[in-house]
């Protein structure tokens, strides 16, 4: 900028600044309203999606692309008394997909009436609230309060039907000793019906 210009110059270059710092000051308010708007957009989207459920979270910071939020809980009760707790040590979502939050260290816990317990555990999920899955792509642990443990591979909780599918790879050790693998499973948490697709499975050795 020249400060020795004719007069319409320096107009023109004042009037330049003028109008960048008028976005400067827009954007000073509009860029953390933004993030409230996407934050109260999230926490809309998972108080839909979790009607007669209680949802809890720890600490919240939002920037312009991003939502974090610490330790989030989300619990529920099925149809059949069964209670549900979903949580993890920390979720994510970006302020233009709100709907699709990440979730690192999840797990999985339902509590049947009759006191069995069986957990999924993953590294890493993905929460969507819009459709109401819990996605995990890689492996998850599985397991019960019988003794069942597991891995399941790229599997999907759907809390509106109640039902964990594991699309991938399934390998299964049960509390008499019988190994199971298999390449896809469905346990139908309303019947207590697991279903497996190619499976082998070997029992344990009897006297």
């Amino acid at each position: 900028m020249t400060l020795h210009g004719d007069p319409a110059q320096r107009l023109e270059t004042y009037r330049r600044l003028e109008a960048r710092n008028r976005i400067v000051a827009i954007l000073r308010i509009g860029v953390p309203a933004l993030g409230l708007l996407a934050l109260v957009s999230l926490i809309g989207q998972i108080y839909v999606s979790s009607l007669g459920s209680r949802f809890g979270v720890g600490q919240i910071a939002v920037t312009p692309d991003n939502i974090m939020v610490e330790a989030p809980e989300y619990t529920g009760l099925l149809d059949d008394g069964t209670a549900y707790r979903i949580s993890a040590s920390a979720a994510q979502a970006a302020t233009e997909a709100v709907d699709q939050v990440g979730l690192s260290d999840a797990a999985l816990t339902m509590t049947r009436p009759d006191g069995v317990v069986m957990t999924v555990d993953a590294a890493a999920a993905m929460l969507d609230t819009t459709r109401q899955l819990v996605v995990v792509k890689e492996e998850a642990d599985i397991g019960n309060s019988l003794g069942t443990k597991g891995i399941i591979s790229d599997s999907v909780f759907d809390y509106a039907t109640q039902s964990l599918v594991g699309n991938g790879a399934v390998t299964i050790d049960y509390a008499d000793g019988t190994h199971l693998v298999a390449e896809g499973m469905t346990y139908d948490a309303v019947n207590l019906v697991w279903t497996f697709t190619r499976a082998t499975v070997t029992l344990p050795d009897t006297p």
